[in-house]
């Protein structure tokens, strides 16, 4: 499925005090990171996720895989797209970089996913419906924030 036709779900936007090469950095290992935990592994397998294993290029590049996603487009600085399907849903992330001068940045993470079937409308009310993944990209953002303000 293309990812321009899955419908938008939402998008997230944090401001971080560093430049966006830093800001590109630590979103590659703060997504590596968190994506290759034993458990987001294990749960990529019960879902039966596409990409189940980290693979690819470091830092992220096309091509690079972790568990549930495969880097579509890496633009060091500007644009990462993750794209992933598994038995309930297809879905992407979109993550775009802005330089907001004086040593400033803003990430912004768009989510898309189709939910098909049945199955696919439950999981989307057990993901979506009860705020999950809002507060897991709102903690996403976050953790990319601190590692990247520590470090300046």
């Amino acid at each position: 499925m293309q990812i321009t036709s899955l419908p938008h779900i939402d998008e997230h936007t944090t401001d971080i005090a560093a430049e966006v090469d830093d800001v590109w950095r630590g979103l590659g290992e703060e997504l590596d990171g968190a994506f290759s935990h034993t458990g987001f592994a294990g749960y990529a397998r019960l879902v039966g996720a596409a990409d189940r294993t980290a693979s690819g290029p470091r830092p992220l590049a096309a091509g690079s895989t972790f568990p549930g996603f495969r880097v579509v487009t890496a633009v060091p600085g500007q644009e990462l797209i993750l794209q992933g399907r598994h038995r309930f849903s297809s879905y992407a992330l979109i993550f775009r970089l802005d330089p907001g001068g004086s040593g400033r940045s803003r990430l912004r993470a768009e989510s898309r996913a189709a939910f098909p079937g049945l199955t696919g409308g439950l999981y989307r009310r057990l993901v979506i419906g009860t705020g999950g993944h809002a507060v897991g990209m709102r903690r996403l953002l976050s953790a990319v924030r601190r590692r990247c303000e520590y470090r300046s």
